[in-house]
């Protein structure tokens, strides 16, 4: 055993009994843990955020499979190393099975050129795809290799999975079971709830705690509640602004203050700022959900979220945080109505889809003389010329006459 390799890297489960989480495909009864089992894989795509599991699941399928297995990763690694690995697998000399089992970390790093060199070789079976990727591989993977592949979701690892693997970590020789360590269980399952869900980050952090501690006089390392918090630092928050759960987050933060729960509203506003997200692209979200479904029960919630906008603009963070935050709740706390916005969707889908006519010539511009001679502007009623400054007459197309497209809800103000 290499010492000089990281905790996390020695502690990579061997075998499927030693692997910790994912029930949920790695029961005994799921289909991945017997197809692994049987070394009966097919191309597969796991999917999942980091620290859950995906790269030590490949590490056991190299263990347990009869065929050649090959890694390589996405970032550093082009069409020259897939066609160097499909070569290998294709020489019946060094290879009996002719084909290989193809693990690509990072698989949404590959472009469409890439993914599309894979491909007759997936088809024709040379090799058993395993990608691994934390984007949502039906937005990043190539539809064709998606086709052809079984996805399976992995789970951030429970607070009681990552303790269950730094448990291990202090009892084997692989990992810290040299030294002479004592830590409580709280201690321990903090340390597994501030990583939340990463298994890497937890097991890091007692690394880190364990050696940048001094023995002390009986003998022993002394993992204090304070010092596993510096080692850790802050609770690691499952979010990235430019993968999938920045659209996960945003579509909460939305329907949170659509369904007018402000406390939820405020939890996904926290959580996107935590996470670094643009704070004018959360105030845009703001302003379009006060006219989308705020509407017309509050107009006034449009001209707090585009001046919140404009605050958040010439601010910035991190006093951003508190203008954002009034405009969300605000949002939340006003009555609701989409009246305007399904008229305006009906309005285009009709006038795409539909024969709508012509204007009405009386309600048409006559902006130079001799024009009202063939009916534009001719027999147009003034309506401030009539009581109430209002006055019935056409507006709209003979073919369109009666359609409604403004229908008012229970909530929908009248404004006089």
């Amino acid at each position: 055993m290499n010492y000089n390799e990281p905790l996390a890297y020695r502690m990579k489960p061997k075998t499927l009994e030693d692997y910790v989480g994912q029930e949920h495909i790695l029961g005994k009864d799921k289909i991945l843990y017997r197809t692994i089992k049987a070394d009966r894989l097919s191309s597969i795509i796991l999917w999942g955020p980091p620290g859950c599991g995906k790269t030590s699941l490949a590490k056991v399928i190299s263990n347990t499979t009869k065929y050649k297995f090959k890694r390589i990763n996405a970032v550093s690694s082009g069409v020259a190393d897939i066609k160097s690995a499909i070569e290998d697998a294709q020489n019946i000399m060094l290879n009996p099975s002719g084909k290989c089992i193809l693990f690509i970390d990072e698989i949404h790093r590959f472009n469409k050129l890439q993914q599309d060199a894979l491909l007759p070789y997936v088809e024709n079976g040379t090799v058993i795809l395993i990608g691994a990727t934390t984007e949502n591989p039906y937005f990043e993977v190539n539809k064709a290799l998606i086709s052809r592949s079984m996805i399976f979701k992995l789970n951030p690892l429970t607070k009681d999975d990552i303790y269950k693997v730094l448990k291990n970590a202090l009892a084997s020789p692989e990992g810290l079971g040299n030294y002479n360590i004592k830590i409580e269980d709280e201690t321990l399952l903090k340390i597994a709830d501030t990583a939340n869900g990463d298994v890497r980050t937890a097991l890091n952090g007692l690394e880190v705690a364990v050696l940048t501690t001094n023995m002390d006089s009986d003998g022993y390392i002394h993992i204090t509640n304070k010092i596993a918090a510096d080692s850790v630092q802050s609770r690691k928050a499952i979010f990235d602004k430019n993968g999938d759960s920045h659209y996960d987050n945003i579509s909460a933060f939305i329907k949170s203050m659509r369904g007018s729960d402000s406390d939820a509203a405020i939890f996904y506003l926290a959580r996107a700022l935590n996470g670094g997200e643009d704070p004018m692209f959360l105030a845009r979200r703001i302003v379009i959900c006060a006219a989308e479904d705020v509407g017309m029960a509050n107009p006034n919630a449009l001209v707090v979220a585009n001046s919140a906008m404009q605050a958040v603009h010439m601010v910035g963070m991190p006093e951003a945080r508190i203008i954002l935050a009034e405009a969300a709740v605000y949002i939340a706390e006003s009555p609701k109505s989409n009246a305007s916005y399904n008229a305006i969707n009906s309005a285009l889908a009709d006038v795409q889809s539909k024969d709508t006519g012509e204007v009405p010539m009386h309600i048409r511009n006559a902006p130079a003389e001799g024009m009202e001679q063939f009916g534009y502007h001719d027999g147009y009623k003034y309506p401030h010329d009539y009581p109430g400054h209002k006055v019935e007459q056409q507006y709209l197309p003979d073919e369109m006459l009666g359609t409604k497209y403004y229908i008012k809800d229970e909530n929908v103000i009248n404004l006089q």
